[in-house]
This record gives C-alpha cells, sequence and structure tokens, in this order.
C-alpha cells in the first residue's frame, strides 16, 4: 500500500510517485487525506461515479404519520363546513335582497 510505504520509509510524496509509478501527485494526496481521516479501511470504499442524490426521507413513526392524517382529514372537513357555511349566508343575503325589492 502506497501511504503505509510512505509512512514507514519517511517517503515525501513526490519519491513515493516515482516509486510506484504514479504521474499524478493528487491521487497520492487524496490517498493519504482518506487514510488520516478513515484508516486503511476508508481507502477500500468505492468512490468513483457520481455521488448519490441524497439519503431517502426518513420514515416517521407510525403514530405521527396517523396523526398527521388524522389532521389532515380533519382540516378537509373544516373546510368543508366552512364552504358550506359560506354558501347558505351568501343564500340567505340574496333572498333578503329579493325580500326588499
Amino acid at each position: 500500500m502506497v501511504v503505509e510505504t510512505m509512512k514507514k520509509e519517511h517517503l515525501s510524496i513526490y519519491a513515493a510517485m516515482q516509486e510506484f509509478g504514479i504521474n499524478d501527485h493528487k491521487i497520492i494526496e487524496r490517498w493519504e487525506r482518506i487514510y488520516l481521516e478513515e484508516g486503511p479501511e476508508g481507502l477500500a470504499i468505492e468512490r468513483r461515479g457520481r455521488s448519490s442524490k441524497g439519503r431517502p426521507p426518513k420514515q416517521l413513526p407510525k403514530q405521527v404519520e396517523e396523526d398527521l392524517l388524522a389532521e389532515v382529514q380533519r382540516l378537509r372537513a373544516e373546510n368543508d363546513y366552512l364552504k358550506n357555511l359560506q354558501a347558505l349566508v351568501l343564500e340567505d343575503e340574496r333572498r333578503q335582497r329579493r325580500k326588499r325589492r
């Protein structure tokens, strides 16, 4: 392993490039950063390709989901009630106007 050899033999990045036949110092710098942050296991993780588009949304606990659905139903019923009430009030006002004429 390149990074471990660098640490054991106190090699610079450029010396490691020559010894292992690597043409780009950024590759070794990336490996070294991963090694220092995550240890040797971090180098085993596949990092090529596009990253994921984020993690999927969290699942709500069953009780919270049920409470939210119940509130939605209650609010829809309240909305329907208010619409009917408004229609009745408008109808009553129209009747009042007709009686005055």
